[in-house]
C-alpha cells in the first residue's frame, strides 16, 4: 500500500496501490460465490447470451426463432441494438425479454456487493465493460438500478462517461502524480486484456480542466492477441513495438510527453508489479514470480524524451473506474463494475482536498449537484471534445 508520505516523497504511486493521488482503493477485483459460482458470472457479456440463447429456445419450442440459425453468441451488438428499434416486433420482444431477466441478474450482483463491508455505503455505481458499449447495455443499467431502487437500496447504477475502451486508457491519468500535467499534456497508457492488448496516447488538456474531464485519447493502437496465440515474451516483444511507434507519433504531433506509462491489467496487482492471480487469459504465465511487465517495459523504454521512464500498473477494473473521477465529485463513496468477459470490480472513496491542502468536502454534495452528475452520466456520452 502506498501511503500519504510516500505519494509526497516519490512522486508516484505503487503498482496495485490502495491510495491513489485522488482516490482510496477500498477494494477491487473481489470474487464472491453462491451456489451456482463465482458470483461475476451471472452478469457477464456471456451471461447475457446464455439468455438470449434461452429465449429463443422457448420460441422454436412453439413457432419460429426470429433471429433464424444465427448463433446467440454470434450475433452482434449492433445487430440486437438496431432489433430494439426495428419494425419485428417479436425479435424486439425477445431482446426485451432478454434484457429483463439479465437486469435482474445485474440487480442481484450488485445486491450482493453492497452488502460486503468493503462496498458499505456505497452512493454510486459506474457499469462500464464491453457491454455497456450498446443499447440493450444501456437500458439494462437503467432497469437494474430500477430494481434496486424498488428494493429499497439508495444507489444510483449509472453508464460510464467515456466509452469503455477510451475510458480503460484515460483512467490511467489517474495513476499519475499531478505534477506530470503541470510540465506534460499527454502520457502513454496500456489496456491489458484476454483478447485485446490496447494502447493510446492520452492527452490531458489539463489546462482547460484541471480535473482531467476534457481528457481523450488521441491516438491508440490495437492488437487482437487471442487470434495470434503469442508466448508471453513475444507478446511483450509487440507491446514493447507498439509504444515505442506510439512514442514517436507523440513526437510527431508535437506532444509533450510524460516519461510515465500507465498501465490497467486483469488480475491482483502486487507493489512490485507482479501478477499475484487474475491472469489466466493472458498470454503465457504471467503470474511467474519471474516476470515483472513494468520492470520488462523499463529494460525496453528506459527513458521517454530525456527522462527516466516511469510505469505503474493496477487492476483494469480500477482503471476503468478511475476514467470517472471528474464525474464523481458528488459522492464519498462509490464503485465500478466492468461488465465483459467477466465481472471485473472496484469500489473507491474520495479524497476531496481543502483549500489547506488537506482532506476535506468540499464538494456539492447537494440533491441539484447529484442530479446534474447523474444527468452528465446517464446517457454515458463522450467527454467534451473541444
Amino acid at each position: 500500500m502506498a501511503t500519504d508520505e510516500s505519494i509526497r516523497t516519490t512522486g508516484i504511486a505503487q503498482h496495485g496501490a490502495s491510495r491513489l493521488p485522488s482516490v482510496d482503493v477500498d477494494s477491487c477485483n473481489i470474487e464472491i460465490k453462491d451456489d451456482e459460482g463465482f458470483l461475476g458470472d451471472r452478469a457477464s457479456k456471456g451471461a447475457f447470451r446464455e439468455i438470449l440463447e434461452e429465449w429463443r429456445k422457448s420460441l422454436r419450442k412453439s413457432g419460429e426463432d426470429p433471429f433464424g440459425d444465427e448463433p446467440s453468441d454470434k450475433i452482434s451488438r449492433k445487430t440486437l441494438d438496431a432489433v430494439l428499434s426495428g419494425d419485428d416486433t417479436e425479435a424486439s420482444a425477445v431482446v426485451h425479454s432478454a434484457i429483463e431477466d439479465f437486469a435482474q441478474e445485474l440487480a442481484y450482483v450488485t445486491r450482493r456487493f453492497l452488502k460486503t463491508k468493503a462496498w458499505a455505503k456505497t452512493e454510486c455505481i459506474v457499469v462500464g465493460g464491453g457491454f455497456r458499449a450498446s443499447r440493450l447495455g444501456e437500458i439494462a443499467i437503467a432497469r437494474g438500478e430500477i430494481i434496486l431502487k424498488w428494493e429499497g437500496f439508495k444507489v444510483d447504477l449509472v453508464p460510464i462517461r467515456f466509452d469503455p475502451n477510451d475510458a480503460g486508457l484515460i483512467g490511467a491519468l489517474h495513476l499519475a502524480p499531478t505534477w506530470i500535467f503541470e510540465a506534460y499534456d499527454s502520457i502513454l497508457a496500456v489496456d491489458i486484456g484476454g483478447t485485446n492488448i490496447r494502447c493510446g496516447i492520452v492527452e490531458t488538456r489539463w489546462k482547460k480542466a484541471p480535473d482531467l474531464s476534457k481528457a481523450i485519447v488521441f491516438k491508440s493502437d490495437l492488437w487482437r492477441h487471442a487470434g495470434d496465440e503469442p508466448s508471453r515474451e513475444a507478446a511483450v516483444k509487440r507491446l514493447v513495438k507498439m509504444l515505442q511507434g506510439l512514442i514517436e507519433d507523440a513526437e510527431a504531433e508535437g506532444f509533450k510527453l510524460a516519461p510515465f506509462i500507465g498501465i490497467a491489467c486483469p488480475g491482483v496487482i502486487n507493489e512490485d508489479g507482479s501478477i499475484e492471480k487474475g491472469a489466466q487469459n493472458l498470454p503465457g504465465n504471467w503470474e511467474s514470480s519471474k516476470f515483472n511487465l513494468p520492470a520488462s517495459l523499463i529494460e525496453e523504454i528506459p527513458t521517454i524524451g530525456e527522462h527516466d521512464t516511469a510505469v505503474v500498473m493496477h487492476n483494469d477494473g480500477v482503471v476503468q473506474g478511475l476514467s470517472e473521477v471528474p464525474f464523481m465529485q458528488h459522492v464519498e463513496r462509490w464503485g465500478v463494475l466492468t461488465i465483459g468477459t467477466g465481472l471485473g470490480n472496484a469500489r473507491f472513496t474520495n479524497r476531496h482536498k481543502d483549500k489547506n491542502g488537506g482532506n476535506g468536502k468540499d464538494r456539492d454534495t447537494t440533491d441539484n449537484g447529484k442530479k446534474k452528475a447523474k444527468e452528465n452520466n446517464k446517457n454515458g456520452q463522450k467527454a467534451d471534445k473541444e
